[in-house]
């Protein structure tokens, strides 16, 4: 997750948005937030082993357990699109020919690398390819630094006026990839419980995201600067190029191929979970890595640039709702003793699909600009707020508690063959 070229990219681009005095700003309190959120999460995953869709079946019933993984593999399958074709657009860019080979090319190579055990593929290659990340990273700084100078007042940029203040703004646009929590809370699941405390600091905490968000952003702004180029999807691709010539397409290709590996798994395994809903049985996840591969083919021959930041806005809302809503039943675990949910749909399913609904209604309307804005912030206090309510309403209306079936751990077992401990 941390060499994603989309965080060099946000960077950039929110340093366009609102300078980067503000961006810096709304880096740090993201680190912040992430961090909070993510060591509430990471630990609770790791003491109980629920997987997204568990957790999402005590808080919303059947609908919600269908929902959250259908949400959860859109999500990933659009990052996998996004960070594909950042290597695809590479290639093409030193190599030449057809783009949609190149797209092929991109699906094709990372299927083997997937298609196996999270334990047996994921972590291998990822250990493997991450001091080569972290070298390149240095590499393409000095590269740039050398063929342009150093860009006096980067740091100093000139922010755009808007309805909000460029900080908050900077700090909204990171909250449009909450979809890190979701994340968080499938692979916190694998890790044993005496460890939940380092998880949630180290792995998946502040010193994660300081990383992140804060170095691969910086790093992203200060590239984009030397070389005069504007925070777009393409433009991290350029200057790294530029930068660094065959090497940067291969510093490039690690960085991407690292990232592809928790897409493509996330997304393979969560479309399983919906298959196996909908056909009663388990079917194997190789199956489904060969479909997430399929698909991502199909999105990449469409404007996928084009659509992709508004679906992912989209998607946004529901992730920001989802993690609100999970933050509260976390907190109120230790008073609400309700077995797992088995309704169709009960007061939690309302309480995120009614969020969902006014969040996604306040980011496509155009005559408030500052709603459509502050529309992650809505949904994330609508969520919580009616949530909480049908809840502890639920609560007053008890008159005899149930065990506790997070403590009895009765979902504890990961999506069917990934081991629990690694």
């Amino acid at each position: 997750m941390f060499s994603a070229m989309f965080w060099l990219y946000v960077a950039s681009a929110s340093a366009d948005a609102v300078g980067v005095p503000n961006t810096v700003i709304g880096m740090g309190l993201s680190v912040v937030t992430y961090g909070i959120i993510n060591q509430v999460l990471a630990r609770y995953a790791a003491r109980t082993g629920l997987s997204v869709e568990s957790l999402s079946r005590k808080m919303f019933g059947t609908v919600g357990s269908v929902l959250a993984p259908l949400v959860f593999a859109a999500t990933a399958l659009y990052f996998g699109v996004f960070e594909g074709s950042i290597v695809a657009v590479a290639l093409q860019d030193d190599f030449g020919g057809d783009l949609r080979i190149w797209y092929l090319v991109c699906v094709v190579y990372m299927i083997p690398l997937v298609i196996g055990g999270v334990a047996t593929w994921l972590d291998k290659i990822n250990g493997i390819l991450l001091p080569f990340y972290v070298v390149g990273l240095v590499a393409v700084v000095v590269g740039a630094t050398i063929k342009r100078g150093y860009p006096s007042g980067w740091l100093d940029s000139v922010s755009t006026t808007g309805p909000l203040p460029g900080w908050m703004t900077s700090f909204l646009i990171y909250m449009g990839v909450w979809v890190m929590m979701m994340y968080t809370f499938d692979y916190a699941r694998l890790g044993k419980p005496r460890d939940a405390k380092f998880h949630g600091t180290v792995t998946f905490g502040w010193v994660f995201y300081l990383f992140t968000f804060g170095a691969n952003g910086l790093i992203g702004i200060y590239l984009l600067s030397s070389w005069g180029i504007a925070g777009s999807e393409t433009g991290v691709v350029e200057a790294v190029i530029n930068s660094l010539g065959i090497a940067g397409v291969l510093l490039i290709l690690v960085s991407q191929t690292r990232i592809n590996t928790a897409n493509y798994y996330l997304a393979s395994s969560n479309l399983q979970v919906l298959a196996d809903r909908a056909f009663g049985r388990v079917t194997p996840r190789a199956v489904w890595v060969l479909v997430a591969g399929v698909l991502t083919y199909l999105f990449m021959l469409t404007d996928v640039l084009g659509y992709l930041l508004t679906a992912l806005a989209w998607q946004g809302v529901l992730v920001t709702a989802w993690v609100a809503i999970a933050l509260v039943h976390i907190a109120l675990r230790q008073r609400d003793h309700e077995e797992v949910a088995t309704r169709m749909m009960g007061g939690g399913a309302v309480a995120w699909l009614l969020a969902s609904a006014v969040g996604i209604a306040a980011t496509v309307q155009t005559a408030y600009p500052v709603v459509s804005q502050l529309a992650p912030i809505i949904t994330v206090v609508l969520a919580a707020g009616s949530y909480w309510l049908a809840r502890t309403s639920r609560l007053r209306g008890r008159s005899l508690p149930l065990p506790d079936q997070d403590s009895l751990n009765t979902d504890n077992s990961p999506i069917h063959d990934e081991p629990q401990s690694v």
